[in-house]
């Protein structure tokens, strides 16, 4: 029995991959067969949908204590580029934006910013947007709050929720193996820590996303595990809404000269990230890292959710991801329906379904 027959055998009988099957097919050349195989999972989850939201990024501020070696965003406090966004400019920015449903809430590890900033963007958000929902902040922002407030996580986690946040962004995962960790982000969180904040999200009634940086230094064992782990608390919670995986840009980055992953690689790691995490509802193409070809053609690999408008998103794009400015619902609905599948348009919860429509 080869490893696809063995993998569609463990499909059948709705038996998780095992680690060495996983590995197998990284190392296979037959992309086209992996892919069907990661079709026939997603279409067994979601039929011919295609998720996206109308969506707005809000990078509130670049300034960083870390220093993250695949990062093109950051800056240092005073630097003529740095910048921070108070809250009732927040709320100018999402005045001057189309329609939306969904805010997507993430900046950077700023030295001086507490929960107080946080509970107060928040809020007002909730307060002048009240049909907008809140994704927002990533684990390592959380621990970052913590530490600047020195508060428990759990305490930071139920004020935020108090304000209004409606689920945990799921950046900061990069390659959940410390080992990795301490080459390319040294200051960040330990993998444990980012599993135990999202666990804890979890059972406070917070879900959240997950994503995973891939086509630097790592190698296929370590995707491999970073891919299991989530499995693992996924298990465990049930709190995870969707995996986001993330193709490495190398552009204004200290790991440029990595060059980042190619077509072939980004595919087929999306189509095993389906194959792999059986127990998340969605895989993301998120189109800005991955090019607006390249993610539709993932819709065929496994993905399920084209992500959204993305307006103003700057982390992607500083590293030379694709400009957001121009992406629109028309544009957005004619992508998917020119992949031959159903558009619809969700919430920050994956509500509101069925076929979407223009107005």
């Amino acid at each position: 029995m080869d490893i696809f027959e063995k993998i569609e055998a463990s499909l059948e009988k709705g038996a998780p991959l095992e680690r060495e099957e996983i590995l197998r097919l990284y190392g296979s050349k037959d992309l086209n067969r992996i892919g069907r195989l990661a079709h026939r999972v997603r279409t067994e989850k979601s039929g011919k949908n295609v998720y996206y939201a109308l969506n707005r990024h809000l990078n509130y501020t670049n300034i960083c204590t870390n220093s993250c070696l695949f990062c093109a965003f950051s800056k240092r406090e005073g630097n003529r580029e740095s910048y921070l966004l108070d809250p009732d400019e927040i709320i100018e920015e999402l005045k001057r934006t189309p329609q939306i449903d969904e805010v997507h809430l993430v900046g950077a590890c700023h030295p001086h910013l507490g929960l107080k900033y946080y509970m107060e963007a928040i809020s007002l958000i909730k307060r002048e947007f009240p049909h907008v929902g809140v994704k927002g902040l990533t684990a390592v922002e959380v621990a970052h709050i913590s530490k600047v407030d020195k508060l428990s996580i759990e305490e930071v986690l139920i004020a935020l929720k108090e304000a209004g946040l409606d689920a945990l962004a799921g950046g900061g995962a990069e390659i959940l193996k410390d080992q990795i960790r301490e080459r390319i982000c040294p200051q960040k969180i330990s993998s444990e820590l980012w599993l135990q904040i999202h666990k804890k999200a979890h059972t406070l009634g917070i879900v959240s996303n997950a994503t995973m940086l891939f086509g630097h230094i790592e190698g296929l064992e370590d995707r491999v595990e970073h891919l299991l782990r989530l499995r693992e608390l996924q298990e465990e919670t049930g709190g995870f809404m969707a995996f986001v995986p993330l193709p490495f840009l190398p552009k204004n980055t200290a790991l440029g000269h990595l060059g980042g992953p190619d077509g072939v690689d980004i595919l087929k790691t999306v189509a095993i990230s389906r194959l792999v995490l059986h127990n998340f509802p969605h895989i993301k193409a998120y189109w800005v890292m991955m090019g607006i070809k390249l993610a539709s053609l993932a819709l065929l690999y496994g993905a399920d959710d084209l992500e959204g408008t993305v307006l103003g998103e700057k982390i992607g794009k500083e590293a030379g991801g694709t400009e957001s400015l121009f992406m629109d619902q028309r544009t957005l609905l004619d992508l998917i329906t020119e992949t031959g599948f159903i558009p619809l348009r969700r919430d920050v919860l994956y509500r509101m379904g069925g076929k979407d429509e223009m107005g």
